[in-house]
């Protein structure tokens, strides 16, 4: 038959040219004397089924009874009934003979007993599988009896196949005929199916030997030997006790998930991973999972659904993944749902290596950057971090026109934690930025802001990444710019930033002694000192886990190993705590920052609109940029919240350029003797080093027991020291503060000092 139909294809025969699929191999088992082939549609090169069935003469009994099929098989449609797409009838001429073959082409299926061969299930996962298909095969018998008064005639394990989703399909229509309540055919499928034989006198349906105990009863009652007191297959789907195992109740719970109830939905996707992972794997790829993939595309799942679905994915190939489950997870990235936004980030780890970085650039990460102005803190957090799985497959000019521009209003955040973690991921990204972008950002990030900030890991977040990133600074960049804001972290408060500034200190100084080494030598000196400093590649482990392991700390590493990449998780263990309490976050170190700073939200950088400046603007090579955060020309800004005003009085303090006269305060100014005296006194390191962090971390009411008479009013919120000695009219109050000199004779009663 094989070698005639490929004759057929070869131009012997007229009407089969016109048949819009081809013909491929057979399978080696088919109903009755029908022949069944795999196919492909010449369009699209979609599978399908074909059937064949042929004879010498077009009054054949075995055609007449096919040609009932076809128009049988075109007329009833149910979802547990083999779905027809297309059909012919062809007359070929080989000399003095003729033959008839009539075609069926239907959706891709295989026969029974061959999937059961293939599938290889044993014991329990079989039984339940059995149980599946039985039901499915009932639905559609039922719908042939009750609904459209046909009766088969001859369900069997060959008249059933099987979809690539495992589903039970029934077909062979060629005896179905309408029910005149006297037919005497036995339906045999029960029996085959247990018994793994083929039924060959109706005798044999009495060896029930393989039957399941809670199935036999209605089986019984199915072979009475008058029609009309056989069981109703509709009163067979009511067997509870045979058809209510795990694999039908999933399934079936799936089939009608639009009737349940959020409540109800929640339930089942929570238990639905373990449950997978008792039933038939193969059954759980080809059938399950689809059913989920569409009920989060269409939006009948709820958010736990997703974590199902990469459960069910892992168990898949690379390439199986990408067809079958990506789609549908870049789909769900413009949900409105900030519960599957939420679970999607939380789980970006597990599938974001397997999209593509146009993908991630035109169609994820515009709905991601969403959340980076989130009310909601937590899912700040979440965006900030996904961006380590993410950014290394954006382009440069998303990364640089808008990643930086939200990072930097990131690390102003009120959240203590985002703003450490935002320092973090800095660290992480930084080899994935240009030079000229590494250049202008790194050092005003990581100094200016990290190294000031008022929360003590954000502090040590800002010195291991300036050390994982160490390669990117030249000489001059680390003598003048890098270790003069580490030196003060030397006398930190926090013995954590303490312990990091002096291993900072010892691993910059050991970079500038091997180039000055190399020079002497005659060696060509690399700029960074890539001999003494890890490499950031090794940093990528770190933010994996704070995902993963979101609230324990991690163990700190050593800065200044050369043998192993510095971790950022341990400047930021304590940071990581902190935002599992989104969104209120407190420090609980004995070093805390102001409670005011986390009542209220953190000001943008006072100098610019996005904290950072123009980052597509060309890159200054000179010191210029060692203004407040990354910008090049400050503006205007409205003033901040004054319990705010310690943050960006800190960050407008430079950091380079001791030649540069010191800063003066933006308050008026009052000419006296001895503030000139105290601005010559003041510490040389104070143009380009940030203020002794004790002093920020020190709530901003608490008042020392003891004051000198020289000590400097803002001096506790870390503002430059001030040209001037001018107080408001109201710093005379308290005792042991010197008052400001008298210009009202109203004032001089009571109030004279001898020291004037």
């Amino acid at each position: 038959m094989f070698k005639f139909l490929k004759g057929v294809v070869g131009g012997s025969g007229t009407g089969l040219k016109d048949l819009p699929y081809n013909i491929g191999d057979p399978y080696p088992s088919a109903w009755g004397s029908w022949n069944h082939f795999r196919g492909t549609s010449k369009d699209d090169g979609s599978p399908v089924s074909i059937f064949s069935l042929s004879g010498n003469d077009a009054q054949d009994g075995h055609l007449a009874a096919g040609r009932n099929g076809v128009k049988r098989l075109r007329t009833v449609r149910h979802p547990n009934i083999l779905s027809f797409l297309h059909s012919t009838e062809v007359e070929t001429h080989d000399g003095s003979t003729s033959k008839v073959t009539i075609y069926i082409v239907t959706e891709p299926v295989m026969p029974l007993s061959d999937k059961i061969k293939e599938l290889g299930l044993k014991s329990t996962q079989r039984d339940e599988y059995f149980a599946l298909g039985l039901h499915q095969i009932t639905k559609a018998v039922s719908f042939l009896n009750n609904d459209c008064k046909l009766v088969h005639g001859n369900v069997c394990l060959a008249s059933v196949v099987v979809t690539p989703t495992l589903d039970w399909k029934l077909h062979a229509f060629d005896v179905l005929s309408e029910f005149d309540g006297s037919n005497e055919s036995a339906s045999c499928l029960i029996y085959e199916l247990f018994s793994g034989s083929k039924l060959g006198k109706t005798e044999e349906l009495r060896n029930t030997v393989g039957i399941p105990k809670s199935l036999l009863p209605d089986y019984q009652r199915l072979l009475s030997s008058m029609p009309s007191r056989r069981l109703n297959t509709s009163k067979l789907l009511e067997n509870g006790e045979y058809f209510q195992n795990k694999l039908v109740d999933t399934i079936h719970f799936m089939d009608i998930l639009n009737l349940k109830d959020s409540v109800e939905k929640d339930t089942f996707f929570r238990k639905l991973p373990n449950v997978a992972e008792q039933l038939p794997r193969e059954i759980v790829l080809k059938k399950i999972l689809p059913l989920l993939a569409s009920s989060l595309e269409f939006g009948s799942a709820v958010a736990p659904a997703l974590t199902a679905l990469l459960k069910m994915g892992s168990w898949l190939s690379a390439e199986d993944f990408k067809v079958k489950v990506l789609p549908t997870i870049v789909k769900l990235f413009a949900s409105n749902d900030r519960a599957i936004r939420v679970s999607l980030l939380q789980h970006v780890d597990q599938f974001g290596e397997s999209i593509s970085g146009q993908i991630v650039d035109e169609q994820v990460y515009p709905h991601v950057a969403t959340g980076f102005a989130d009310t909601s803190a937590f899912l700040r957090e979440l965006t900030l971090k996904s961006m380590l799985v993410l950014a290394p497959k954006l382009s440069q000019r998303t990364l640089s026109g808008s990643l930086l521009k939200y990072l930097s209003k990131l690390q102003v955040d009120e959240e203590p934690a985002i703003r450490t973690n935002t320092t973090i991921l800095l660290g992480n990204i930084a080899t994935y930025l240009n030079e000229g972008t590494r250049k202008r950002v790194l050092i005003n990030a990581f100094t200016v802001r990290a190294l000031r900030d008022t929360f003590p890991p954000a502090r040590g977040a800002g010195i291991v990444a300036l050390c994982a990133t160490s390669t990117t600074y030249d000489d001059t960049e680390i003598a003048t710019r890098i270790l003069p804001n580490i030196v003060v972290l030397t006398i930190d408060q926090d013995s954590e930033v303490r312990s990091k500034a002096f291993q900072a200190v010892e691993q910059f100084l050991q970079i500038l002694k091997q180039n000055y080494e190399k020079t002497n030598a005659g060696e060509a000196g690399a700029t960074g000192g890539a001999s003494a400093i890890p490499e950031t590649a090794g940093l990528i482990g770190w933010a994996m886990s704070s995902l993963t392991l979101k609230g324990k700390p991690l163990d700190q590493a050593s800065l200044a190993s050369s043998s192993s990449a510095p971790s950022l998780a341990s400047a930021a263990s304590n940071a990581t705590t902190t935002a599992t309490e989104a969104p209120s976050v407190k420090a609980s170190h004995h070093t805390r920052a102001n409670s005011d700073f986390t009542d209220q939200p953190a000001p943008p950088s006072p100098t610019s609109t996005d904290g950072w400046g123009d980052i597509e603007n060309d890159i200054n090579e000179g010191h210029e940029s060692d203004k407040d955060g990354w910008d090049l020309d400050p503006i205007d800004e409205p003033k901040p919240a004054p319990a705010l005003s310690n943050i960006q009085a800190a960050q407008k303090r430079p950091v380079s350029q001791p030649s540069r006269p010191p800063a003066t305060s933006s308050r008026p100014k009052v000419s006296t003797a001895k503030a000139t005296a105290k601005l010559e006194d003041d510490d040389l390191w104070g143009s380009i080093a940030a203020p002794p962090p004790a002093t920020t971390s020190r709530p901003l009411n608490l008042k020392k027991s003891v004051q000198s008479d020289d000590e400097d009013p803002w001096a506790a919120i870390a503002a430059p020291p001030p040209t001037t000695r001018a107080k408001p009219l109201s710093s005379g109050r308290g005792r042991g503060v010197k008052p400001a000199a008298p210009k009202l004779g109203a004032q001089r009663i009571n109030r004279t000092s001898s020291g004037m």
